[in-house]
């Protein structure tokens, strides 16, 4: 048997696995169809393309989940994590990538690794023997898809996922829209300037919206049983669920001050992130819909300032397919019928870029450890990686089991603090505290190499 690692996919989890198992001292070879086999979503052939947007949210790792998640994959040498920051947007209280250099240095780190070669070509049935780790993400191709689902004894569960159109910034009214980050956030001028803000009257909201609710949508037959995740409902969906759902959502207007209208407070606010680092591109915060393209420009362009917008890219859907992990998964993420194959990224069931990189993480050093003659455990599940792990590989309810995102509901409760709102933010302080020393220390259970 073979030490290589091989490791289908090359997205955020296959890219970061590679890494850490290569760091680890261990030869690995990255499968990844594109651009022999091209995806709805993807533009290029290159390693950890991002698609959906290009924000790792909130970088607060005293305060936030995944902000203590990004922390800890600082600390184990995540690639993904030293990618970002080099290629880091001002986004107020957020990491915002720019996602083209973003993807490029990923590839010709990943290329130039004396441990790593990466092979082009789509593998479309399960391996008998060896070390594998199946990273195909939210795209996985069908035949394999078809391979899992015939291993696993059961259809792949399935939800949606929908994508936010870009707009370029040289087709938006800058004396209608103004530049600011909700209540300020960020150290410097840019990042409390990072977001465009598109004001709206009650009136504007409310023709909105009806347009909204009758444009022309796309639709799947085969998804009349397959759910939305929550964290990227299409606009349209929230707004079926009530008027008033997108003013107290992507559309809020709490922590904004007009700068060409002081005075006047707006109804609704339709914010633009910076999508690259040339300030040519923004996209549509919160905005991921399924309607159809001429629906789309006809729809978007009602929104002030964009009226005149010209689009790099409109929004799409596109299918997910994710494993019942409770049921199929063990602790270091092996399928339990074929335990020489681990999962890692979004088809495990965790949610995100960030999340999928760190069960790309996990499970490449796992692999290594195995390889190596060792047993790597699992992190403590007070840390956020080991939250992750441990909710998808039995914590969550098999029945009921949908992807989720990091956050602090995952973690065991610290005993002796208080609850409810005033309290929240000790409370969220004591997780980041224990969750740092019990990482530290779990890190020192697998120390890495250096790359021969």
């Amino acid at each position: 048997m073979s030490d290589e690692l091989h490791i289908i996919g090359g997205g955020m989890a296959g890219s970061e696995a590679a890494w850490q198992a290569a760091q680890a001292g261990v030869n690995v070879v990255i499968h990844e169809m594109r651009p022999n086999v091209g995806t709805f979503a993807h533009r290029t052939g290159n390693l950890a393309e991002m698609v959906c947007s290009n924000s790792f949210r909130s970088d607060d790792n005293e305060q936030n989940a995944v902000g203590l998640l990004h922390w800890e994959m600082r600390q184990a040498d995540g690639l993904i994590m030293q990618t970002a920051d080099a290629h880091r947007l001002p986004a107020g209280g957020a990491l915002a990538v720019d996602r083209d250099p973003f993807s490029e240095e990923v590839t010709a780190r990943l290329q130039a690794h004396p441990r790593i070669r990466v092979e082009a070509g789509e593998i479309d049935t399960l391996p008998e023997d060896g070390h594998w780790i199946i990273a195909t993400g939210p795209l996985t191709s069908q035949g394999l898809g078809t391979a899992i689902a015939a291993e696993t004894g059961a259809e792949a569960l399935a939800f949606f996922d929908a994508i936010a159109p870009i707009v370029y910034a040289d087709s938006i009214d800058m004396g209608t829209v103004w530049a600011q980050s909700r209540y300020d956030k960020g150290e410097t001028e840019a990042e409390q300037k990072a977001y465009l803000n598109c004001p709206m009257t009650r009136d504007q909201y409310e023709a909105f919206i009806d347009a909204l609710l009758a444009a022309d949508k796309t639709e799947f037959h085969e998804g009349e049983t397959a759910g939305y995740f929550d964290g990227c409902l299409p606009i349209e969906v929230m707004a079926e669920r009530g008027r008033e759902t997108l003013r107290h959502g992507p559309m809020k207007p709490v922590g904004l001050t007009n700068a060409h209208k002081p005075e006047e407070k707006a109804y609704a606010v339709v914010q633009l992130r910076r999508d690259n680092a040339l300030g040519t591109l923004f996209n549509i915060v919160g905005f991921q819909t399924k309607m159809k393209y001429g629906a789309q420009t006809e729809v978007f362009r009602m929104i002030p300032g964009l009226e005149n917008a010209s689009f790099a890219r409109l929004g799409g859907i596109h299918r997910n397919t994710f494993l019942n992990s409770p049921t199929l998964l063990d602790d270091q993420l092996r399928l339990k019928s074929r335990p020489h194959i681990r999962f890692a990224g979004q088809i495990t069931g965790v949610e995100g870029y960030v999340e999928s990189a760190a069960m790309g993480l996990l499970a490449g050093r796992m692999a290594a450890a195995q390889i190596q003659g060792r047993t790597l455990p699992p992190p403590p599940p007070e840390t956020a990686m080991g939250a992750l792990v441990t909710h998808i590989t039995g914590g969550a309810e098999a029945k009921t089991f949908q992807p989720m995102n990091v956050n602090f509901g995952l973690f065991p409760p610290v005993a002796g603090l208080k609850g409810g709102r005033r309290g929240r933010k000790d409370r969220y302080k004591a997780y980041t505290d224990r969750a740092k020393s019990l990482w530290a220390d779990w890190l020192a259970l697998a120390p890495t190499l250096p790359a021969a």
